[in-house]
């Protein structure tokens, strides 16, 4: 399977639901919710891509890299490349039925494994959303990490425990989705957390705690208060509320806030191995990709996820040549062009 192949049976089997646009920005897919787009005018979902397009690269050749490093040490962690999927679900209702449930986590669980990172998997109104999840990354021997909706506090712990006993190396909790109305008509309440209840929950569970959603500075340091061991730096996609800014624009506020205490990750926008670096140089130590993942599992299942990881992996890496970084353990915010 090409890349090309690939995208063409993508946007066959979506029927709609993506139009697989050759720049992935948000603006053909504006206020389509459940679908691909992003909430209301679709600006936060834009503000990501064009913050992100926003920064430059700084083409440097007169220097002695020729093999970065592109492996990594994740919370525990060993990683190919500092590019892990992003937790998605809600296929049948967001994908148009291109995948079911299970097919989508299969495929992007195998897929990130085969080529030595992790995916994260979802949560939602169905609780067999969550058991599918905890499945896929039983078969692939705890290759995965489990993210819950912000839920009451002691069903988190309850639902955090389920993922340790399937061999998750870490679980998260993407508090950004805290007044999503699937989930209180379907009976499962989610809300806000103190840092109090952040404390609590860390304290009740033995994984690395990751909090997901994460826009402001005051907002990181609280959760490094309460112990979080990572937070990603998200506004899910643009898909929960309008008019918020990119995230490459919160980062560095966020990086600056914590200083290296805890483990920053970061998506929003990121569509190829350039915008991998650029979230690096702002002061990420991983990124999570969505919505090309998404398209890769719906086009080519397990070889289609594949095929975005290494294709993004290699553009990081050429990257790194032409900018003359070393390490993506160290990457110079001087290789950004101001």
């Amino acid at each position: 399977m090409d890349w090309k192949e690939m995208r063409k049976i993508a946007r066959s089997k979506f029927r709609g639901a993506c139009r697989v646009c050759p720049v992935c920005d948000g603006f053909a897919c504006a206020g389509e919710v459940p679908g691909m787009g992003g909430a209301g005018s679709g600006t936060s979902f834009k503000n990501n891509v064009s913050a992100l397009a926003g920064y430059r690269l700084c083409l440097r050749t007169v220097h002695a890299v020729s093999e970065p490093k592109l492996a990594c040490r994740i919370l525990g962690m060993d990683l190919a490349f500092p590019i892990m999927a992003a937790p998605i679900g809600g296929g049948a209702m967001n994908m148009n039925g291109a995948l079911t449930e299970m097919e989508y986590a299969s495929a992007v669980v195998s897929g990130c494994r085969k080529v030595g990172t992790i995916a994260m998997t979802g949560d939602g109104p169905d609780p067999e959303l969550f058991l599918t999840g905890i499945k896929c990354l039983k078969a692939e021997n705890g290759k995965g990490i489990p993210v819950i909706k912000p839920r009451e506090t002691d069903r988190i712990i309850e639902l955090a425990k389920m993922a340790e006993a399937a061999g998750a190396p870490a679980f998260g909790m993407d508090i950004d989705t805290a007044a999503f109305v699937n989930m209180t008509k379907a009976g499962q309440k989610v809300g806000p957390k103190t840092r109090d209840e952040l404390a609590y929950i860390k304290k009740n569970t033995s994984i690395p705690f990751i909090v997901k959603g994460i826009m402001m500075a005051d907002d990181a340091a609280a959760c490094l208060d309460a112990g979080v061991d990572a937070i990603v730096v998200s506004n899910h996609g643009g898909r929960v509320m309008d008019h918020t800014p990119g995230t490459a624009e919160a980062l560095p506020y966020i990086a600056d806030a914590v200083q290296g205490k805890m483990t920053i990750l970061i998506d929003g926008g990121i569509r190829n191995g350039g915008d991998v670096l650029k979230m690096l140089a702002l002061g990420a130590d991983a990124v999570l990709v969505g919505r090309p993942i998404i398209t890769g599992a719906v086009g080519g299942g397990m070889e289609g996820v594949e095929l975005v990881l290494n294709r993004m992996a290699g553009e990081l890496r050429d990257a790194m040549v032409l900018t003359g970084t070393k390490d993506v353990a160290a990457v110079s915010e001087d290789i950004l062009w101001y």
